[in-house]
């Protein structure tokens, strides 16, 4: 998405020609097959001799968690969870944002105020969902682990796995005018009342 909001900000005259239809199946090979060979990598890493009765304490089955439970040293497969979570997550992240500072830099030339607020809602709202959610998985995923699961860990995930796949809709449709009419209309109704 980022590349293609990129691409359409930044070069409108060749966005036919750039995000062809062979091009949006090469990125959606490469995100898929990049989100399998990571998966698969600590799919193989993970100890399968976990010590207690297995129970995991957290909301999902969380490979962090998991590894909490392992009876040997799971310092290597700790390791693999951080190098994929450097290429799973960092790397998007600063991707989107260097697109971002691109589509920012572009849109301090479009003299129309108009379109430059069309193009300002449009990236504020992904980068809104887009930071909630690479920012709650960094910070999951890139620090240091610790034996105990805390419930600072559940909630955290929440956020990136809940939470965020129900602020799409909600973002994305605000920038909608019949949306945005609604939602005056109930918020003038209950200030009034």
């Amino acid at each position: 998405m980022a590349y293609n909001r990129f691409v359409a900000i930044c070069n409108p005259l060749h966005y036919p020609l750039i995000m062809s239809g062979r091009m949006c199946i090469e990125l959606a090979t490469g995100a898929w097959s990049g989100a399998f060979l990571l998966t698969g990598l600590i799919a193989l890493t993970v100890p399968s001799c976990l010590c207690g009765p297995n129970v995991i304490s957290h909301f999902t089955c969380e490979v962090l968690a998991v590894l909490k439970l392992a009876r040997s040293d799971s310092h290597a497969s700790e390791m693999v969870v951080f190098a994929t979570g450097v290429l799973a997550l960092l790397l998007p992240f600063s991707f989107i944002l260097v697109t971002c500072m691109c589509i920012g830099l572009a849109v301090l030339c479009i003299h129309s105020a108009q379109s430059r607020s069309k193009a300002v809602s449009t990236c504020s709202s992904h980068l809104t969902v887009v930071s909630i959610f690479y920012g709650t998985a960094m910070f999951m995923y890139l620090r240091p682990q610790f034996k105990s699961t805390s419930d600072q860990d559940k909630m955290v995930s929440l956020f990136y796995g809940a939470l965020t796949p129900m602020m799409k809709p909600l973002t994305y449709s605000l920038r909608n005018k019949d949306v945005h009419g609604a939602l005056r209309r109930v918020t003038s109704r209950k200030i009034l009342a």
